[in-house]
């Protein structure tokens, strides 16, 4: 990884960058974070999940948000994605205000823009993986054929399989391929590959990389795993809450060439 650069750098540059472009260049920004706090009341015990986040993310990249348990990764994510709401700062998505949304605007953020991925698959045991798919895309404003979305993550012949005679990485892949179904703008991936070994979590990574290349999803993955961080175009390290540094990949591998 190359470019290392302190947060307060990166704020610096994307002020003052050439030709006001920052350091995201002509790139569009998706995602604008500032100054993003999350606590928690329990009781007499306040736990701050976040500390002031400032952050941007840009279409079509592959960002990993690398850091151990507890270090605010899924609370950031959940808050980008409208799962959540932060305690204090400013989110903004391609110019509307998160921050400031209510219910039912957080609602209508999420079904059309975001996808998610989480760790456990969350499929319905009676459906099939085209019936998987299909409950998305069922309600979904624009949304691309079940077959489709399952031949993109590498299911194309796995449509009437249920969950049941499906390996824990291709449960993964039909989750992939109900997130994308819908043709979000962003996908947010937690621990995407946490509950499965290494060489089927290689594949797993594959099918988002095929996914952020052919589609151009804005994808993040979060992941506590440094070798997956060589895959990314940026990688940001989280700890205790606060971004502690952004490392930009100048040449990112691509899954077949990790291991771990």
């Amino acid at each position: 990884m190359t470019d290392r650069r302190e947060p307060d750098e990166e704020r610096d540059e994307e002020r003052d960058g050439p030709d006001g472009g920052g350091a995201g260049g002509d790139r569009e920004v998706v995602f604008e974070a500032r100054g993003v706090a999350k606590r928690y009341d329990m009781g007499e015990v306040q736990v701050h999940a976040l500390r002031g986040v400032d952050l941007d993310l840009y279409a079509g990249e592959l960002v990993v948000l690398l850091g151990a348990s507890g270090s605010g990764k899924s609370t950031l994510v959940n808050i980008l994605g409208g799962l959540d709401t932060a305690t204090s700062g400013r989110v903004v998505y391609r110019g509307q205000d998160l921050t400031s949304a209510d219910d039912a605007e957080l609602t209508e953020f999420r079904r059309q823009h975001v996808g998610f991925v989480f760790q456990f698959y969350n499929l319905i045991p009676s459906l099939t993986a085209r019936e998987n798919v299909a409950l998305v895309t069922e309600i979904a404003r624009d949304p691309m054929a079940p077959e489709e979305a399952l031949k993109i993550a590498g299911l194309g012949h796995r449509l009437d399989s249920f969950p049941a005679q499906l390996s824990g990485g291709e449960q993964q892949r039909v989750a992939i391929a109900r997130a994308i179904a819908k043709q979000p703008a962003v996908l947010l991936c937690d621990e995407p590959t946490g509950a499965l070994d290494s060489e089927t979590g290689i594949v797993v990574l594959k099918a988002l990389d095929r996914v952020n290349r052919e589609l151009g999803t804005t994808t993040v993955i979060i992941t506590h795993n440094a070798v997956q961080a060589e895959m990314a175009q940026r990688v940001i390290l989280l700890k205790d809450g606060e971004v502690t540094r952004i490392d930009e990949n100048e040449a990112p591998k691509s899954p077949e060439e990790l291991s771990w």
